[in-house]
């Protein structure tokens, strides 16, 4: 295809002083041989981007499109019906579509905020350039913790799903090992580009399972958990009287199912076009919004207070197998994409500015190996030996998936836009950025006490669960 000079410069002029002999840097930052062939692209993130290197912008926005999505339904998908049933339907689905409306306009704030500083590329750069250098180190530890916990709650999933699909064939610590060996085998591909293409598998096959359920739910007679004598009727509340705790807890839950916000930073980083990032953002938070919807209200009209958490294991134990069986891949999935996405910002954190990054040099690849080692190592073993997990990932969620998905985006918009004149636009503007922030500190710290309540709660209860178990927890909630 012809090259047009507007895109890529005057292909035919003197290599500007510095460049590579019988090469041209154009534009928009790509290298071009005498012949007009692309042989590497400069970017301010990776540096030189060079053939026969791992490409680290090749993500199309289809590809971008499966990726934000598989960051997303898998995380907190699982817990919406049970939500439903702690605020009631109504207040439920409110509450859903509010931190759907906060979460998409932090969502484009990454974007926005990517093409106005091309140098960023995690959450913990957005922290330099809004705190100094404590900001950096805070959000990058805090963006670490968060993943490697999401990590572990896949492991434990997948632990969850080889436990339902065999009746338990074997020790669940062995399912949990297997879980890390697939999470770091896999999320040991380089660059998202290449990891795209599971992401739309994760996605097909998550959505076949929970759709399963949910049309099944719709078919049968009671759900599972109900007395299987007499005349069922479901008992799903439009409204609700819940705790404190539990509604902040709930709240908590639904914000977890759009914690995919700080893995953005990475994926819009890696594509090809950052232009086209709002588009493909749109749809992925359409397609979530509506699944989680729909999901959500046919499960809990069906079921009512007799809804499982998580939702798979509401239609009894046959479509339990059945379920688990489509949605496997897409937990493994989830597992392999954050661990990819917390060992990649270990990478640049360690590689950046050196050209072991964009080669195949020994030191990359041993860098890149003990990145994601470490990532799934500590995932498995915080995902095996810590008691009441469910309850310690909800923790973690409230506090950490909270404060990356809320606070930094309206300090962002505000970090951009503060010396710019004080129009009408400007002070609303301001407002809704304060109401994020605000609003984000508050499900932080009543999520994060709620969730607390909950982990003691359950210690009162059966003291928890043992290290290491070998017990079968597909019976058990697990994480949503």
């Amino acid at each position: 295809m012809e090259k047009s000079t507007k895109e890529f410069g005057d292909l035919n002029a003197a290599p500007p002083p510095g460049s590579r002999r019988g090469s041209y840097m154009a534009p928009d930052g790509r290298r071009y041989s005498a012949q007009g062939r692309r042989i590497s692209t400069v970017d301010d993130v990776f540096g030189e981007i060079k053939e026969g290197g791992p490409n680290y912008r090749d993500v199309g926005w289809l590809g971008t499109v499966a990726l934000m999505m598989k960051t997303q339904i898998g995380l907190g998908v699982l817990s919406i019906p049970a939500v439903l049933d702690t605020l009631g339907m109504i207040p439920g689905l409110i509450v859903l579509l509010a931190i759907a409306i906060i979460t998409t306009w932090s969502d484009y704030m990454v974007g926005v905020f990517k093409l106005r500083h091309r140098s960023v590329y995690g959450i913990d750069d957005v922290g330099m350039l809004l705190f100094g250098p404590i900001g950096r180190e805070f959000f990058g530890v805090v963006f670490v913790l968060f993943w490697i916990f999401v990590a572990g709650a896949g492991m434990l999933g997948i632990s969850i799903g080889l436990n339902a699909v065999s009746s338990h064939g074997a020790c669940t610590a062995i399912f949990v090992a297997v879980a890390c060996v697939i999470g770091f085998s896999l999320g040991s591909i380089q660059t998202l580009g290449a990891v795209s293409w599971l992401a739309w598998v994760g996605v097909a096959c998550i959505l076949t399972g929970i759709f399963t359920v949910t049309v099944a739910v719709g078919l049968q007679d009671r759900p599972s958990a109900a007395p299987q004598t007499g005349v069922f009727v479901a008992d799903y509340k439009l409204f609700n009287n819940p705790s404190i705790t539990d509604a902040l807890t709930a709240c908590s839950s639904l914000v977890f199912a759009y914690a995919g916000t700080p893995a953005f930073f990475s994926i819009v980083s890696e594509m090809r076009e950052p232009a086209h990032y709002t588009r493909s953002l749109m749809i992925c938070q359409s397609v979530v919004t509506a699944t989680y919807i729909c999901i959500g209200v046919v499960v809990y009209y069906f079921c009512g207070t007799y809804v499982a958490s998580p939702a798979l294991g509401s239609a009894g134990v046959l479509l339990k197998k059945i379920a688990y069986g489509f949605a496997l891949p897409g937990l493994c999935v989830t597992t392999i994409l954050v661990t990819h996405i917390a060992a990649k910002y270990l990478l640049l954190r360690l590689l950046r500015g050196s050209y072991h990054l964009t080669d195949n040099t020994f030191r990359h690849w041993a860098t890149w190996l003990g990145c994601t080692a470490f990532i799934s190592l500590t995932a498995y073993v915080i995902a095996s030996a810590i008691p009441v997990f469910g309850g310690l990932v909800s923790l973690v969620g409230a506090l950490l998936g909270t404060l990356m998905c809320f606070q930094p985006m309206g300090c962002m918009w505000l970090y951009d836009h503060w010396s710019e004149a004080r129009t009408t636009k400007w002070y609303l503007g301001v407002a809704w950025s304060a109401f994020v922030i605000l609003s984000g500190t508050f499900l932080m710290i009543g999520g994060t006490y709620g969730s607390v309540v909950s982990i003691m709660d359950s210690y009162a209860t059966d003291g928890g669960t043992s290290a290491w178990s070998c017990a079968d927890n597909s019976n058990s909630a697990g994480p949503g």
